[in-house]
């Protein structure tokens, strides 16, 4: 977004991306941007020139929607309606948020604040297209939303009040135990999202490869192909009749110099056979 928010589309053009994920402000930082006309003008003039669509906005880092903190919750709460106002403006399609930490407290009462957190937004998201979708995380720490039944639990309580659904990280899921190295492996973990969560809340898939084992619940992400889970991953993902249509997005290192070249493999991936 260096030079104007427009500019992650032009650059995602550049590097053949027909969809891209942004920071509407600094993911570091409690004080949000705020947009210029100006701003909003040049962002819907770069969509229909570049014709990317599905764009996805990540929440900031510091926001924990299941804090037992009161302080923090409040703060957190705030800047996630903030988040909300600005993927508004810009028109976009999904914004994307962790869904929170415990941090001492139980996963119940963190996860119920968590809904508590989502169903405050009833009034802001009325009539509008946004969804919010809940990472799927690695569980660091006392993070939520490793478990698919985290993400059920949340699902459940929210769905008939606020669009909702969910972003699966290939990193993190692999992290927290879900074993998606090959055909088979994608199946039984489809099976196991679709019984817990449903398949129809699954709205979008962040690409990555994970430098640390099965189960380690540790996120650390790696280039495709260079980590624990390995390419044939990629390669069922991109032809999966469950999966293929899902919008990606690439959180893998080097995106500067890898991010061309990994957008390309997948492409190449997804192409159907020529008929003999």
């Amino acid at each position: 977004m260096a030079g104007g928010v427009h500019n992650a589309l032009i650059r995602g053009q550049e590097i053949g991306a027909t969809t891209v994920q942004i920071f509407t402000s600094n993911q570091k930082q409690w004080n949000g941007r705020v947009f210029t006309s100006d701003d909003l003008l040049l962002w819907r003039e770069a969509l229909e020139s570049t014709g990317i669509r599905e764009v996805m906005s990540h929440d900031s880092y510091l926001i924990n929607l299941g804090s037992n903190k009161e302080e923090l919750l409040l703060k957190s709460r705030n800047a996630f309606r903030k988040e909300i106002e600005r993927c508004l403006e810009l028109g976009l399609t999904y914004m994307n948020f962790h869904p929170g930490a415990a941090t001492g407290d139980t996963d119940e009462n963190c996860l119920n604040r968590i809904v508590d957190s989502l169903l405050e937004l009833e009034d802001l998201m009325e009539n509008h297209s946004l969804r919010l979708l809940i990472e799927a995380t690695a569980g660091q720490g006392s993070t939520m939303g490793y478990r698919f039944e985290h993400l059920g639990y949340i699902i459940d309580r929210v769905k008939d009040k606020v669009p909702i659904g969910v972003c699966i990280d290939t990193c993190h899921i692999f992290a927290a135990g879900y074993d998606i190295r090959d055909e088979a492996g994608w199946n039984k973990t489809l099976e196991a999202f679709d019984h817990t969560v449903g398949l129809e809340h699954l709205y979008a898939l962040h690409v990555n490869d994970s430098l640390q084992p099965l189960g380690s619940r540790k996120d650390r992400h790696a280039n495709l192909g260079k980590g624990e889970i390995g390419i044939k991953c990629f390669e069922v993902m991109m032809t999966h009749p469950k999966l293929r249509h899902l919008p990606k997005y690439l959180e893998t290192p080097n995106g500067d110099k890898m991010w061309k070249d990994e957008i390309a493999l997948l492409r190449s991936y997804a192409k159907v056979p020529k008929k003999s």
